[in-house]
């Protein structure tokens, strides 16, 4: 077995599904047995979804995992598969099941859990501490799950000078802009660094504010990458391995003969799973495919779409709604809505006030044509009136202010949610991460609704977008792109009334929430300490506001929800 074709498995999952998920693994079983597949690969918790979150404190929930695990592995005829699940022993293990020719022959247990940003996993897994290598003939083949790898004295290292030629590891790796990369940069050094083959099966789909971008990958014992899936979509990712090689480029490198590990008893440290080879019939011949990375502002704008595409689907929604105001925010959420979901599922409304201008009613109803959906047009100037008359008394002998402006902003949430309420449509918010960072949004006003799709883009980036979107076809009007960023709420308004210019907003913001950066090191940067000032108090200010908002997709190394956890009541000021 010098020669091992292997298949990565890149689907998408629905956590709690395990039925569906179930019917999705055994297809791609009987997929890889018609292409002669020697050991296929199935990402991190696939039986289950990721993250199971608390439904693994349900121990019905871990039962049923349990019982549609032996069921995968009697249709393992012919093959080896390799399959994220929950273990139940003692205690509860982020586990690979080895399932090899009809029954479940070894299990390994992930060693590394991470307990940072978005991941949990200390909350409910115990750790594993015995490596795994199979023993597949004259081949050698570790096991490992998804943060193991990330650690260059951990697991891969140790089942590679055990003598393992390739290393299989099962990932639920989320995304974040610029995450591929440095994810790919980091298995190709493993890879060389231990002179392994290495064959990395990633997730694809949403999770709630996750996305998983797939990716899946073959890299060589030099780091080149051998086959890479398509991103954001699902994918079988296939290569013949040849094995052989790795052992000669051993014989030329003498730097594992001076590993200090070496000298130890490597085989006592790690499980050796001992699996007769399956006699594989005349297969078809195969050449691996490496698909391309796409480019930066491709790549996120693919991520949103998914990200949303799943959260409506999976939840259960045919329909959308998006409050359309003629400005770049609802612009691109209504166009990562159409390339969701189809136009046929999205519906754009719009609720003039007085201060509504007649372009943005233009520019509004020319987006709804370019993209072939349904516009509406609700004015809310008489439900605004009826508000002051309502307030007038309690309002009495004061100056109108943020109060008044912000009734017009409920008012239309209020519409957006009859709207959910009366026809089933899921309301899709269009706040920025800009305006979610600094608290420009009105609670159960524009931040009303189930899916909050941009929450995570600053402003500079939505320009990015819209552009990129437009290169595409032309669907969002060009004034819409050029026009200075304004609310409507009160006459001549313009954003930069209230904040900083997005240019200058967005990098302090990232420096702040995402780099945890002092106020010092920002101001040091080049920006003005009265600025700095400011943007920070807004921040610390609205963690209340940020604390009530819809789910997003993560897009940003730190995003607000599962990452950035801030208490509300907090009194710590740096300045």
């Amino acid at each position: 077995m010098g020669s091992l074709r292997v298949a990565l498995a890149q689907i998408n999952v629905t956590v709690g599904d395990i039925a569906g998920n179930t019917d999705k693994i055994l297809s791609i079983i009987d997929r890889s047995r018609s292409l002669g597949v020697d050991i296929l690969a199935v990402p991190e918790l696939a039986l289950v979804g990721y993250p199971p979150e608390d439904l693994l404190l349900k121990p019905q929930f871990v039962e049923a995992n349990l019982q549609a695990l032996s069921r995968i592995a009697t249709a393992t005829r012919g093959l080896t598969a390799i399959v994220g699940f929950v273990d139940r022993q003692d205690d509860l293990f982020n586990a690979a099941a080895i399932l090899h020719d009809g029954r479940l022959a070894g299990v390994y247990h992930k060693t590394y859990l991470p307990n940072y940003g978005v991941f949990d996993e200390e909350r409910y897994f115990r750790a594993g501490s015995r490596p795994l290598v199979l023993s597949l003939g004259d081949t050698l083949v570790g096991v490992n799950i998804c943060e193991d790898i990330w650690y260059p004295a951990g697991p891969t290292e140790l089942v590679a000078l055990a003598g393992a030629q390739l290393v299989i590891n099962i990932s639920a790796s989320p995304y974040h802009a610029g995450k591929v990369r440095d994810r790919e940069r980091m298995i190709a050094t493993r890879a060389s660094d231990n002179v392994v083959m290495i064959a990395f099966c990633n997730l694809v789909g949403g999770q709630d504010e996750l996305v998983f971008d797939g990716g899946s990958a073959f890299f060589d014992t030099e780091g080149n990458i051998v086959a890479r899936g398509v991103q954001f979509e699902e994918d079988l990712v296939i290569a013949d391995l040849n094995l052989e090689s790795v052992f000669r480029q051993r014989l030329h490198d003498p730097r594992r003969r001076k590993d200090r590990l070496v000298g130890q008893d490597i085989h006592a440290l790690i499980d050796r799973l001992t699996l007769e080879p399956v006699m594989q019939p005349p297969r078809p011949s195969f050449s691996p495919i490496v698909r391309p990375l796409l480019e930066p502002t491709a790549e996120i704008y693919r991520a949103v779409v998914l990200g949303t595409r799943d959260y409506v689907r999976k939840n259960g929604f045919g329909d959308v709604v998006i409050g359309l105001s003629g400005g770049v925010d609802s612009s691109l959420t209504a166009a990562i809505a159409v390339d969701a979901l189809g136009p046929e599922h999205v519906i754009g409304v719009f609720m003039p006030s007085q201060f509504s201008s007649a372009e943005s009613r233009e520019d509004a109803e020319s987006l709804a044509q370019n993209l072939g959906i349904r516009f509406m047009v609700i004015p809310i100037q008489a439900t605004f009136e009826a508000y002051l008359a309502m307030m007038s008394d309690a309002f009495a002998g004061t100056e109108r202010n943020v109060a008044e402006e912000n009734i017009q902003a409920r008012i239309r949430g209020n519409v957006l949610m009859a709207l959910s309420n009366k026809f089933g449509w899921l309301v899709l918010t269009t706040g920025n991460k800009s305006e979610v960072a600094t608290g420009y949004c009105t609670l159960y006003g524009d931040m009303a609704g189930g899916f909050a799709v941009i929450k995570d883009i600053p402003k500079m980036l939505v320009y990015d977008l819209c552009r990129y979107r437009n290169q595409i076809s032309r669907v969002i009007p060009e004034r819409v792109l050029e026009k200075a960023p304004t609310a409507e709420l009160r006459p001549n308004q313009r954003d930069e009334d209230s904040l900083p210019p997005y240019r200058t907003l967005d990098p302090i913001l990232a420096a702040y929430v995402e780099d945890d950066m002092s106020p010092v090191e920002i101001v040091a940067l080049g920006f003005d300490e009265t600025v700095v000032r400011e943007v920070i108090r807004l921040v610390d200010r609205n963690e209340y506001k940020r604390r009530q908002a819809a789910p997003g997709v993560k897009i940003t190394p730190r995003a607000f929800g599962k990452d950035r956890r801030l208490p509300i009541t907090n009194r710590y000021r740096e300045w």
